[in-house]
């Protein structure tokens, strides 16, 4: 049956809360107290293809926007993202390669990665569903809830860019990406909620969105498996560690 709308938003925010990326075993590699900075640059460059695109999310969730009120808060969503004017810092994008800046990898070779299969569909099941006229409400419930989602999830208790600061040392500066979206991104998907609840206008319609968030969540976890993969095996030809089973195990 169709859900009511407070119902249908107390659904959609507990589907986003259901697997949270967080925990996947690679974070646990990562934010141990030794710095490892392979893993972190791994993860770096495979995320940055993720961010070099979501301007156009949003550009496209505008265009396409039925509810005024709702346009109007995509409008300052998409400001923000290209100018940085609101939070007072810069576009995002420039923010997250400041970030990889800060880790000594040069333009060049961040510019010359390509990213993972996995990584690849998450980027395109996006694209496609915020540019398709019957799938606006799938795209905006990948987009506005699971992907913004993301950056609200923490570990322990902190947040992404603190834990990257104890653990390497990195300064407030250099984690503006993290923390600028940890901040803004609470409105975002409180927006996309409501947006979603809003265009959500039959049972089917629910149901798909239910879905976006949860398959989402789900491409994010195999963006970072695809990482922690690729991790593993360079250890295990270094002679160094165990396999992943074995660190899923004992997160």
């Amino acid at each position: 049956m169709l859900m009511e709308k407070e119902a249908f938003a107390i659904k959609l925010r507990q589907t986003l809360e259901e697997q949270l990326t967080l925990d996947h075993p690679i974070f646990k590699e990562l934010f141990t107290a030794e710095k490892n900075w392979p893993l972190l640059k791994m993860i770096t460059l495979e995320g940055y293809q993720i961010t070099k695109y979501f301007l156009e999310y949003i550009e496209n969730l505008f265009f396409r926007c039925p509810l005024p009120d709702h346009k109007r808060r995509l409008l300052y969503n998409l400001f923000e993202e290209e100018t940085g004017r609101i939070s007072k810092t810069k576009n995002h994008v420039q923010l997250m390669e400041d970030f990889i800046r800060a880790q000594g990898i040069s333009d060049e070779e961040r510019d010359a990665y390509r990213p993972s299969p996995q990584t690849q569909e998450l980027i395109d099941y996006r694209r496609n569903a915020c540019k398709g006229a019957d799938t606006y409400h799938i795209g905006a419930a990948a987009v506005m809830i699971a992907s913004e989602g993301q950056s609200l999830e923490t570990k322990a208790g902190e947040a992404r860019h603190s834990l990257l600061a104890k653990v390497y040392g990195l300064t407030e500066q250099d984690t503006l990406f993290f923390s600028v979206h940890q901040k803004e991104d609470v409105g975002h998907v409180r927006e996309g909620i409501l947006l979603v609840s809003d265009i959500c206008t039959t049972e089917k319609m629910q149901q798909e969105a239910l879905f976006a968030v949860k398959h989402t969540c789900q491409l994010f976890w195999g963006m970072y498996e695809s990482v922690a993969q690729k991790y593993w095996a360079m250890k295990g030809k270094n002679g160094a560690s165990a396999p992943l089973e074995q660190a899923a195990a004992a997160a």
